[in-house]
């Protein structure tokens, strides 16, 4: 049975390292932590409307962090205050190296 739900694309908005976090809060031996390794800024993905899969190669920990607002857009539903009707800002809650997602409907 084919989803009548439509596609979304995700744009990588931006990566952030907050080092001040990670000099406090994070243990000496993992202190070199980096930015996301697994999304690149300006990366887009297309999104299948079976949101109960994760994504090829996709950030596990992103996924369920994002997926609630995937589900959103994609079935329909707008986020009172954006500009754009079918969009939402949302990110991964690895508040040390966060990575912001814009998700788009396409219609």
């Amino acid at each position: 049975m084919k989803s009548s739900m439509p596609k979304c694309k995700l744009t990588v908005l931006k990566k952030s390292l907050n080092k001040d976090l990670i000099e406090e809060f994070i243990s000496d031996e993992y202190t070199g932590m980096k930015l996301c390794e697994i999304f690149e800024e300006g990366q887009e993905i297309i999104i299948d409307p079976n949101l109960a899969q994760v994504p090829d190669g996709f950030c596990h920990w992103a996924w369920a962090d994002i997926r609630k607002d995937i589900m959103l857009v994609a079935s329909g539903g707008d986020v009172l205050g954006m500009k754009y009707k079918g969009t939402v800002i949302t990110g991964c809650s690895d508040w040390f190296r966060p990575v912001i997602f814009k998700v788009e409907r396409i219609e």
